[in-house]
């Protein structure tokens, strides 16, 4: 609290109140409701969910109207939510194989078990505004044959598991309580990434992309479903389900040429449908275990910490910035004074 200022506390109220009244905007409009956004704003929804680290969509939501939208303090107020709930169990590892899906493709191999199953994508529509959308329009039916099969999950990495490097098994590290060490390990880095802020990740991955030349990496599988989730009571020694929980998980693969030939892989998972989001952290999961991409952006990734150090910028550095001005002027008059002596000493 920068407490030198006169009237602060005045004009942080009056700050507080105006927010409020930019929130609420033109009161002759309906009030969007939160039972609106988790309807109609899913795809936001889930990134919020994701970067800040609770699925909950009704808290989400709450989140995305008092942010305004604004993805990034919406993902703010819902991290800070997160860290004041109380731990009640641990939940089991998720079975991947059980997700049920309601799409999954690969552009690495044609033939899939079920098919290759598009579900609701943007990649194959028109990228020009359809303004049908300022009036209420009916609800379009799909086809029977269409829609995603609820059908066990089979990967298509089993055909070429022998090529793939695997990691060390580990023990999982809880990010919210242990610090980023210099070694991260696998549950680390992705847990990191997990949380990774998607317009950072997905610059990165393209990044790396243009970088990478003929060895490119490919999306070896993209999958959309719900999986159920088991937590174990450990007070009571019970293993219970909480539901299903709708994830959206890609795994990427890269030819590595090396001394010992390998598909290098990397792995995205997001809350939800969050597919660009799942694409580009496989790319850089995929980097960072290759040595290509330094371990630095797991700390670099984090869109809450990113947003607040920015932010910080604005709060008053008043006694900062005196200071740097006094620094700048005492250094300015000791180089004139130099420039002086010599000048003096050149004319004697």
């Amino acid at each position: 609290m920068y407490v030198p200022i006169k009237g602060g506390e005045q004009a942080v109220a009056a700050s507080r109140l105006a927010v409020e009244r930019a929130r609420r905007g033109d009161e002759s409009l309906a009030d969007i409701e939160i039972a609106q956004i988790i309807a109609q704003m899913g795809l936001a929804l889930d990134r919020v969910m994701s970067e800040g680290g609770l699925y909950d969509p009704r808290l989400a939501a709450i989140a995305f109207k008092q942010a305004q939208g604004d993805l990034a303090e919406a993902i703010f107020l819902l991290r800070a939510h997160r860290a004041r709930l109380p731990d009640f169990g641990l939940a089991a590892p998720i079975d991947l194989t059980q997700l049920r899906y309601q799409r999954h493709i690969s552009a690495t191999q044609k033939e899939l078990a079920g098919g290759q199953i598009l579900g609701a994508t943007y990649d194959y529509t028109h990228r020009l505004l359809d303004f049908r959308l300022e009036t209420t329009q009916p609800r379009p039916e799909l086809e029977p044959s269409v829609v995603g099969a609820d059908q066990a999950f089979e990967s298509p990495l089993n055909d070429h598991a022998e090529l793939i490097a695997q990691e060390a098994a580990q023990d999982p590290v809880d990010i919210t309580r242990t610090p980023l060490s210099a070694k991260a390990t696998p549950s680390e880095r992705l847990a990191h990434l997990a949380r990774g802020e998607e317009g950072y990740l997905t610059g990165l991955a393209y990044e790396r992309l243009r970088k990478a030349g003929a060895a490119h990496p490919y999306v070896a599988e993209l999958a959309m479903g719900s999986v159920e989730v088991v937590v174990e009571l450990e007070d009571i020694g019970l293993s219970v389900s909480i539901g299903d929980l709708p994830l959206t998980i890609c795994t990427s693969l890269q030819p590595n040429l090396g001394d010992t030939p390998h598909l290098q892989s990397g792995f995205g998972i997001a809350f939800g449908a969050n597919e660009r989001k799942a694409v580009a952290m496989a790319v850089v999961d995929q980097h960072i275990k290759a040595g290509q991409a330094h371990a630095d952006v797991l700390m670099h990734c984090d869109g809450v910490a990113a947003a607040g150090y920015v932010s910080h910028l604005k709060l008053p550095h008043y006694s900062d910035f005196d200071a740097d001005i006094a620094r700048l002027r005492r250094i300015r008059a000791q180089q004139a004074a130099s420039a002086n002596r010599e000048q003096n000493q050149s004319d004697s």
